[in-house]
Parts: C-alpha cells; sequence; structure tokens
C-alpha cells in the first residue's frame, strides 16, 4: 500500500501547495539542460547523423545519472516504508502539476468569461507556444482548452502512470524527459536533428499513458462522441500522442476544436478535433475540460487503490495466511 499512499501525499501536497513557486529541481535542471545544449549543438552546422547523436548524448548526460541516482536511493530505502512514503510522495509531488494546470486553466476562463481579452490573452500565453496577440474570444477559448486536455496527460496522468510502472527512478525518468522534450523539441533550425532525441524518447514515454488517458477521457465525458473523435482524428495530428488525447477529450465534453493556428509567424492548418457540428470553444469549454481532467484523476486513484488492495490480498491468500 506504499504505492497508495505515495500517490496521495503527493496529491494531497500539490492541493496544499502546488508547484513550488521557487527553488522548484526542475528549474535547476532547465538550467543545466541550456548550459549542456550551447556546448553541444551547433544547429544546422552539425549535419543530421551528428546533430542527432549530439541530442542523444546531451540527453543521456543530464537524465542519466539523476535516473541512477534515484534507483540507489529506492534500493537503499526499501527496507523503511516511512522512508518510501517520503521521498516517493515528494519526488511524485514535484513531478505533477495538477493544479498548476486547473489553475491556469482558471485564470483564462475567468477573464474571458469577463471580456476581459488582454488579460486573457496574457493568460493563455503563458501555457501555449501559439501566438496570442491577435486571438479573439475563441481562439483564446480553444487554445486554452487544447493545453487543458494535453497536459492533463502529459503533467498529470504519464507521470502517475511511470511512478506505478517503476516507482521513484520512473517518474524521474519521465520528468526530466518531458522537460528536455518542451526544450529540445522544436522543429527549426536549431533544434531539427540535436532535439530528435529527446522528442522521441518522450513520445515513446507518452504512448501507453496517452492512450490510457484518451480512453479514461472517454469513459468520464460522452463516451460516444469521444470514441468516435478518437478513431477518426488522432492519426491526422502531427503528434503521435497529443492527437488521441485531444481528440477523444474534445469529443468527451463535446467541443469542436483544432483548426488554423498562428506559431513563430507562420499560419499552420491544423485538423479538427471532436465533433465539428458541435459548440465551439469558450470559456465554458476550459471549465469543462478542467472537470474532465478532475474526474480522470478521481478514476485513476480509485483504479490505483482497487488494483493494490487486489494484488495486496491475493499476495496474503497465496501464502495461506487468514485475515
Amino acid at each position: 500500500m506504499v504505492l497508495v499512499s505515495c500517490l496521495l501525499l503527493a496529491l494531497l501536497l500539490d492541493l496544499l501547495f502546488q508547484e513550488p513557486a521557487r527553488y522548484h529541481p526542475l528549474v535547476g535542471f532547465g538550467n543545466l539542460a541550456s548550459w549542456l545544449e550551447k556546448q553541444l549543438n551547433t544547429g544546422a552546422a552539425n549535419g543530421r547523423i551528428k546533430g542527432r547523436i549530439s541530442g542523444l548524448v546531451a540527453w543521456g548526460l543530464i537524465v542519466g545519472p539523476p535516473t541512477l541516482f534515484f534507483f540507489w536511493l529506492e534500493a537503499l530505502i526499501a527496507e523503511s516504508e516511512a522512508l518510501q512514503l517520503l521521498v516517493g510522495g515528494l519526488m511524485l509531488y514535484l513531478a505533477i502539476g495538477w493544479q498548476s494546470l486547473l489553475s491556469h486553466g482558471l485564470a483564462i476562463a475567468k477573464p474571458l468569461a469577463a471580456g476581459r481579452m488582454v488579460d486573457a490573452r496574457q493568460a493563455v500565453s503563458m501555457i501555449v507556444s501559439r501566438d496570442t496577440r491577435e486571438l479573439d474570444e475563441q481562439a483564446i477559448a480553444g487554445a486554452a482548452t487544447e493545453s487543458m486536455l494535453e497536459n492533463g496527460s502529459d503533467a498529470i496522468f504519464s507521470a502517475i502512470f511511470w511512478f506505478c510502472l517503476l516507482g521513484i527512478p520512473g517518474v524521474v525518468l519521465y520528468r526530466l524527459s518531458n522537460t528536455l522534450d518542451a526544450m529540445w523539441g522544436y522543429k527549426n533550425e536549431r533544434f531539427l536533428q540535436f532535439g530528435w532525441a529527446a522528442a522521441r524518447i518522450d513520445d515513446l514515454l507518452n504512448f501507453i499513458p496517452a492512450r490510457l488517458t484518451a480512453l479514461s477521457y472517454a469513459l468520464m465525458g460522452q463516451t460516444r462522441i469521444s470514441l468516435a473523435a478518437w478513431r477518426q482524428q488522432a492519426g491526422n495530428w502531427k503528434s503521435p500522442n497529443a492527437g488521441p488525447v485531444m481528440a477523444a477529450g474534445a469529443g468527451a465534453i463535446n467541443v469542436s476544436l483544432g483548426g488554423a493556428a498562428i506559431y513563430h509567424g507562420q499560419l499552420q492548418e491544423r485538423p479538427p478535433l471532436g465533433p465539428q457540428d458541435g459548440p465551439t470553444a469558450s470559456a465554458k469549454s476550459i471549465r469543462e475540460a478542467c472537470a474532465l481532467v478532475n474526474r480522470v484523476l478521481l478514476l485513476w486513484v480509485g483504479v490505483i487503490i482497487v488494483g493494490v488492495s487486489v494484488t495486496a490480498l491475493t499476495a496474503v491468500s497465496a501464502t495461506g495466511v487468514s485475515l
């Protein structure tokens, strides 16, 4: 039951404190990653093969040591449930962004509903990479709703998945890899080759949890619409993991998303997401996406508790010990 206790502790800490405003370990990791990238990445001058090898070496140098350290630490504290709870709960807390994600969503929905477009644009610019200066009400709401759905997987459910699968080193491996993808995974001249390894590894680590998240969205929303959107639209999306998550999520809350958006000054035509005859994005759809994330989190916690309990009872029965 240590796993369940760690999960509940992490969620409680996140509920009470959100992400640490200062001295978050990922800030230091990001600074180190930026320094290392400047040392090893020469952009287009690297060439395709050399650039990819440099990126892979950089990924290994910065992700490998902390992951191995936590493998060692987890083995060291294996005999102490108290230390497992303390370290495991703390590391999972630092890896998830549940309340931070919801806070960002509500910080957009509130001014948007009140017609304060400048405030809404400023708030949405904090969580999306697209240009936000000229976005109208529907475009702001669409960007925010898509971000809530996609980051529900990245910031919460994938981290929980890897913690359940590989414990403390698993969640460390996932969070650091996901952070590098966010920093190096751009398809521009500087990062196209160097960031290739970070992007592909993140795709691999997210492959199963993204689909579990999409299925969970469907189960906790409008299931028929969600499954249809997932089946018809996910393959059209450029990201192999964001497609299922956002298509299923859009269907689950019955909102029409996707479409054209401007990234780094260039207009990109993106495939549709969700029912195309459904309501368009609004402040309401942002709140509905946040509520969907909360329902799915409740589902995951319940399933994990039941799964761990059944496993424990089965183990006890197998030893012949009566309760």
